[in-house]
């Protein structure tokens, strides 16, 4: 089911996202289908569960909708429950990051190179798994968002004065982007 996205401003975008209950099969596929079918929509390359209004512990990325510019992430899909960052490198790189629940802005953000995570996937198996580059990149995009973190928190001081009445704007329901979304 196609889910809104809540935007910027919304409460379940600052909170910190619950350990899902690996019990619950169901559930978890429902809610892993859900992203899935709102992310084709949005057009995006990841999204977390409480983009869609859940505070839990779940995300996903898929790497084919930026494969003409990063053609090495053609095929890359990953579903991660209850991720776990186990090791960050000591190297940075910058990227200009966008959000779905940010619309219209986007802006350089420093982050580790890479990452190790152990993760479930859909199918509630466990994977430890080291991502390079943007994958590593777009993982840990969508992880910030199970903490409460948006990527504007991460800007520079001056870029983020520099944002504050678009983000203002979009808290006020003065945005209208292409998918579905939500303020509260």
């Amino acid at each position: 089911m196609i889910r809104p996205i809540y935007l910027y401003g919304a409460e379940v975008l600052r909170k910190k996202a619950a350990e899902v209950n690996l019990e619950d099969r169901e559930a978890i596929a429902a809610l892993v289908q859900d992203l899935k079918d709102t992310l084709v929509v949005a057009d995006g390359c990841g999204l977390a569960a409480p983009q869609i209004g859940v505070s839990q512990r779940v995300v996903i990325v898929d790497g084919d909708v930026v494969s003409d510019t990063y053609d090495y992430l053609k095929g890359f899909r990953r579903t991660l429950i209850n991720p776990e960052i186990l090791q960050e490198s000591e190297e940075q790189t910058t990227y200009s990051e966008g959000c779905l629940s940010i619309p219209g802005i986007y802006c350089d953000i420093v982050r580790p190179k890479s990452i190790t995570v152990r993760y479930y996937d859909e199918n509630l198996e466990q994977h430890t798994e080291t991502f390079d580059n943007f994958a590593s990149r777009m993982i840990q995009h969508e992880l910030s968002h199970l903490e409460g973190d948006l990527f504007t928190d991460h800007a520079a001081p001056i870029r983020k004065k520099m944002l504050s009445s678009k983000l203002q704007n979009i808290s006020k329901g003065k945005v209208h982007p292409h998918y579905n979304s939500k303020l509260r």
